[in-house]
């Protein structure tokens, strides 16, 4: 996952949050996360990315719709990544639950 963008990573996030995620879905959560028009090339061309890493599967929703799923592999170094984040972070997250 060392080798993935900010903008992968942050796809697989919301492909392992969301129940049905597919483009249109993806796309509306990064924008409102990044406050800006995501267009369909970026979007699409690094989902395909994810795919042939082996992280995520493409498949069909309907006629036109693809949908997208991490792959065992891309939980896994999900879960890796979440736990590198905790190691370093875990403790200021805490401290600020606290300060609230």
């Amino acid at each position: 996952m060392d080798d993935l963008t900010g903008f992968q990573r942050d796809l697989l996030y919301v492909i392992a949050g969301l129940d049905e995620p597919h483009g249109l879905a993806l796309k509306d959560v990064l924008e409102e996360y990044y406050g800006t028009e995501i267009h369909h090339g970026r979007l699409y061309p690094n989902l395909d990315t994810l795919v042939d890493k082996g992280l995520v599967k493409k498949g069909k929703l309907d006629q036109r719709t693809n949908k997208y799923e991490l792959t065992e592999r891309g939980r896994r170094e999900l879960r890796a990544r979440r736990e590198w984040e905790d190691q370093y972070c875990g403790e200021l997250v805490s401290v600020e639950s606290e300060a609230r």
